[in-house]
């Protein structure tokens, strides 16, 4: 993919000293070369006294999502990229934060984190093979799966007697983005990593039925509680 894991790692402590927009496009680069993924500059926010509680750097003032996403304006990076490219698309839109397109390489079951994290210690210690998990600002996890887990998660609910329960769960499929660590989200803080992209994860993550069951039982615990 164009370069190794301990390259990146030499890039990270270069891109420390060269500051933040340097570790950004390295940030960029690792996602594109070597976890495979497409990469979308997107839109910032900054917190304010305002009612609309921030201010979104699209310049729209009635932005319905100030911060969480894409730059219209800005092509994407795309999966395979090196780092050569990934600056000379991250130039054209220094500060931007790096948002990650759903639908291609992945979909992502999103649930409360308190949820979250307790499904991941019930799946971990079953064995059940996992995935990238990320951490919002505002109290979400994401569980990266498999692409067509939006589209296939009523027939799954269906079938695994959750279609009536009233759960905090949902699935980003195509057209969605979600913000990547370590950008900022929303201008409430950045996203983090609960469990790091691999590269046997980042490629090929599990099937949203392996996941779905465990973690509609705690989404419908937590609310029981």
């Amino acid at each position: 993919m164009g370069f190794t894991i301990g390259g990146i790692r030499d890039l990270r402590s270069g891109s420390r000293r060269r500051g933040r927009t340097s570790e950004c496009v390295t940030t960029v680069a690792e996602y594109t070369g070597l976890w495979g993924w497409d990469v979308v500059p997107g839109a910032r926010a900054s917190r304010t006294g305002r009612p609309s509680g921030a201010v979104c750097s699209c310049g729209a003032g009635d932005c319905p999502s100030p911060g969480a996403h894409p730059l219209s304006f800005a092509p994407a990076v795309p999966a395979g990229a090196t780092l050569d490219a990934a600056a000379a698309a991250w130039a054209e839109v220094p500060g931007a934060a790096v948002l990650l397109p759903v639908g291609r390489s992945f979909d992502v079951l999103d649930v409360a984190e308190a949820a979250g994290r307790h499904a991941l210690v019930r799946l971990e210690r079953m064995g059940l093979p996992l995935g990238p998990v990320a951490l919002t600002p505002d109290g979400r996890a994401l569980f990266f799966v498999a692409p067509g887990a939006a589209q296939e998660l009523p027939q799954l609910l269906y079938r695994m007697g959750w279609d009536d329960a009233r759960l905090d769960l949902r699935c980003l499929g195509p057209g969605e983005h979600v913000t990547a660590p370590p950008s900022d989200h929303a201008g409430l803080g950045p996203v983090r990593w609960l469990r790091p992209p691999t590269l046997d994860t980042a490629g090929r993550p599990p099937q949203a039925r392996l996941l779905l069951g465990t973690l509609a039982y705690v989404c419908h615990r937590s609310a029981a509680s």
